[in-house]
């Protein structure tokens, strides 16, 4: 009986140490535990997944939009032809670097600016971003391939902000921010797990 319950002591727990009446039940085993931690790590939101992949590309036409309107401030202040252009294409770059960084939903940022939480104030903040790249077109031929980058960083940044504004007022931004909490819990609890099958391994160590 002693040798029985060494040789199976990774796979039975004594319930009742009473030699007279020992109950034995199976134990978990750490392949047990492994496979239930890898699937509270797979079990990956397709929703989240959707609204990382757009601000993906919400972050692209940005930093298209940035580098439009760099080069359109630095020609218009080169020429000399038009310093409020310049000026103006300054603003719509700055403007464009704070929605790449509001995409990566730093905490730092969103702390001190609250409506970028919401969807529709970012997607407002776009569309007005698209709307300062857009301006002041110099239709030229020296610069035909300026103004096709031009429409095509606006009209990326404008479809973007729109679809924000009508998914915020369709409460997707709610949505979202509910979905990232069950997942940081998802997470948390597949982290826990690990850590008390590696508290049971020790415990199985010293009683060997």
């Amino acid at each position: 009986m002693e040798n029985s319950r060494h040789t199976s002591s990774s796979n039975i727990s004594v319930v009742n140490e009473d030699p007279a009446n020992v109950q034995l039940i199976p134990s978990r085993t750490p392949t047990t535990w492994r496979s239930r931690a890898s699937l509270f790590r797979m079990g990956n939101d397709p929703f989240l997944i959707t609204c990382r992949c757009f601000s993906i590309v919400t972050s692209l036409a940005a930093i298209l939009c940035i580098a439009v309107n760099v080069i359109s401030a630095v020609l218009s202040f080169k020429n000399g032809s038009d310093i409020f252009d310049g000026i103006l294409r300054c603003y719509a770059a700055a403007l464009a670097i704070f929605i790449v960084v509001a995409e990566t939903e730093w905490s730092f940022v969103i702390k001190f600016w609250k409506v970028l939480e919401y969807w529709v104030g970012r997607g407002m903040l776009q569309i007005f971003v698209a709307i300062m790249t857009r301006a002041f077109l110099d239709y030229s031929e020296e610069k035909e391939y300026m103004v096709l980058l031009q429409n095509i960083a606006c009209y990326m940044l404008l479809a973007c902000g729109l679809v924000y504004v009508a998914s915020g007022i369709l409460c997707m931004g709610f949505l979202k921010r509910a979905r990232q909490k069950q997942e940081i819990s998802r997470e948390q609890a597949a982290m826990d797990l690990e850590d008390l099958e590696r508290r049971r391994q020790e415990l199985e160590a010293l009683l060997d």
